[in-house]
């Protein structure tokens, strides 16, 4: 069985290869044992053996400080390469060991604002988290998390529905737009997510409930769908007070319109969630529980 002649070949060793390129650069075995924490005659030790593998003397010592020769020259241009290398190697190991992926699904009124400040602080506290924000319907969400597919999800869902590691009761409210109402239209056109979506059926139950007629005249499965048709005076929706803005007008009891109170808003993880996951529920948790649902 024949034997490969470059497996018996010295292996560098980087500890001594650090040592020669620190003398090289400090030009001096003495400043050098000062930076390596070590002694004089260690770090000269190690540059002798570095020799020895080489056959080749690689430091010789001139008038005021060390000179690399020739051969030093070319070992060093490698040695620098690979202390590189394993620099880079380790800086590489240690992300993959500490790096980890939170996937969070929040519908689409939580984005922006509060929750996107309260999330970009959570990244600086923990900069080896990688954060994956989804954002869309409820609906899609929670069937996101059941499939395995999101590690945290903040809900919007009917009283009850889901248990969740925090709950809050979540504030609605009829708007209309300031500009070119649309309530006193007979019959009432409601802007609407789509069928199955939040609180649709809500919204017409109620208008039933008050006598009046109503009509589907916009549907969308975007927030900013429903507050732009909204606003453009295409009809009525139900939304919470965060997603009402400067162009809607808000409804209420003055209309003889009901308050509709059947809706919560859960913080889901599973309980064998990591450490990290369960970190930001808290954040989630606490900025949920300062601002007014």
């Amino acid at each position: 069985m024949s034997v490969s002649v470059k497996s018996n070949r010295a292996l560098f060793d980087l500890d001594l290869l650090r040592a020669i390129v620190v003398v090289a650069d400090c030009g001096s075995f003495t400043t050098a044992a000062a930076r390596l924490h070590s002694t004089q005659s260690t770090i000269s030790q190690k540059v002798r053996r570095l020799e020895e593998m080489v056959g080749h003397r690689l430091l010789v010592r001139g008038n005021r400080d060390v000179l690399p020769t020739d051969a030093g020259q070319t070992l060093l241009g490698y040695a620098r390469h690979m202390l590189a290398l394993n620099d880079q190697m380790l800086e590489a190991l240690a992300g993959a060991m500490v790096g980890m992926t939170v996937r969070l699904g929040v519908p689409e009124d939580f984005v922006g604002g509060r929750t996107t400040n309260a999330l970009s602080a959570f990244s600086r506290q923990h900069p080896q988290v990688k954060l994956e924000v989804t954002s869309g319907l409820c609906r899609d969400l929670s069937q996101a998390y059941d499939n395995g597919e999101l590690d945290l999800v903040l809900l919007k869902q009917r009283r009850n529905s889901r248990e969740g590691v925090a709950c809050w009761p979540e504030r609605l409210q009829w708007i209309d737009s300031a500009r070119l109402p649309a309530f006193d239209l007979d019959p009432i056109p409601l802007v609407t997510f789509p069928p199955r979506g939040l609180y649709r059926d809500d919204m017409i139950s109620a208008i039933e409930g008050i006598g009046r007629r109503w009509r589907i005249s916009f549907t969308s499965s975007s927030l900013s769908g429903i507050q732009a048709a909204v606003a453009d005076g295409m009809g009525v929706s139900l939304l919470p007070p965060r997603a009402a803005t400067a162009e809607h007008r808000v409804l209420g009891a003055v209309q003889g319109l009901p308050e509709v109170d059947s809706y919560e808003i859960v913080i889901v993880h599973r309980p064998t969630a990591d450490v990290m996951v369960k970190a930001l529920a808290e954040v989630l948790t606490e900025l949920l529980a300062m601002q007014a649902i």
